[in-house]
């Protein structure tokens, strides 16, 4: 049990050290202070599993500073609101094991082991929920993006299997049609955005753009690399899962959403969609005799 003791300590002592590190990286004074609060109530918890060990135990713990530069690095690009609730996903793990062990917990810390199961069931989460970031209000915007050109760019592209025999012209399709699409949607993102006095309607019009474009190339791109059609449309159809399972798994995570329905809801919308248009390709191929030569 000792060894247990010792390990819920030094995860204590590391969030404590990171929620200290993306306090001082916060701009913002109310994100800064909730972040603050967070750290100073994981070193009580640090303290409270060191109390149960011996002298010589307590002094050899240490905080996994990978972890630290690890969670701050990603903060970078994940932003903050993303971090704090993906590890919000490990304190909820952390409460299970603390119920495991409250056995084994001395009658004199009984108060305080249950005061700290309570501050990870409801405080730690009342504090998080107290973030505000100003890119999560934009998130919207690049999931539409995002979700749109998977759909519709990945439909083209199965259309064109099932007409010709040619990537480059497969992928240049694709790239021509994503283009105009993405004007198209980049106006409805700042059409919608300003009806909105929160948002910048420019900066949603251009995330939504931006988004949907930079998908359009990730999915035209194997149409250019692989000269063969099948592998082209495969390869290209695994990049569009992928990015749907990682805009899907951020969503989930900052939205308190279920990741694995919303996935599946979405491939199986972006592999019918190409199911329609390749049976609709097919017929348009075999009606005007299009050349199914390669190029």
């Amino acid at each position: 049990m000792e060894q247990t003791f010792i390990l819920n300590a030094a995860n204590e002592l590391t969030e404590h050290i990171m929620y200290h590190k993306l306090a001082l990286m916060e701009k913002e004074p109310a994100n800064r202070e909730a972040l603050e609060r967070l750290s100073a109530q994981e070193k009580t918890h640090y303290e409270f599993w060191q109390s149960l060990l011996p002298e010589a135990e307590a002094k050899k713990i240490r905080a996994r500073w990978y972890t630290v530069w690890g969670i701050s690095f990603l903060r970078m690009a994940f932003g903050v609101t993303f971090i704090t609730k993906f590890l919000e996903t490990h304190e909820k793990d952390s409460q299970k094991k603390y119920a495991a062990i409250a056995a084994a917990i001395p009658e004199s810390h009984k108060v305080r082991f249950a005061q700290i199961i309570e501050d990870e069931k409801s405080h730690e989460r009342a504090l998080i929920a107290q973030l505000k970031e100003k890119r999560v209000s934009y998130i919207g915007f690049i999931v539409l993006g995002l979700a749109d050109a998977i759909v519709e760019i990945t439909g083209v592209h199965a259309g064109f299997l099932g007409v010709t025999g040619s990537t480059l012209i497969a992928g240049v399709a694709g790239v021509i049609v994503g283009f105009s699409a993405a004007i198209s949607m980049g106006s409805a993102g700042y059409l919608q955005a300003k009806q909105d006095p929160g948002k910048s309607a420019i900066l949603s019009g251009f995330i939504t753009w931006a988004s949907y474009f930079c998908s359009v190339i990730l999915l035209a791109l194997p149409y250019f690399l692989i000269r063969v059609m099948i592998p082209a449309f495969i390869v290209s159809a695994s990049v569009g899962i992928v990015l749907v399972a990682g805009f899907t798994f951020y969503g989930a995570i900052v939205f308190d959403r279920k990741f694995w329905r919303e996935f599946a809801e979405t491939v199986a919308l972006m592999l019918g969609t190409a199911l329609a248009t390749f049976l609709l390709g097919v017929v348009v191929g075999s009606v005007f005799h299009i050349n199914t030569a390669n190029f």
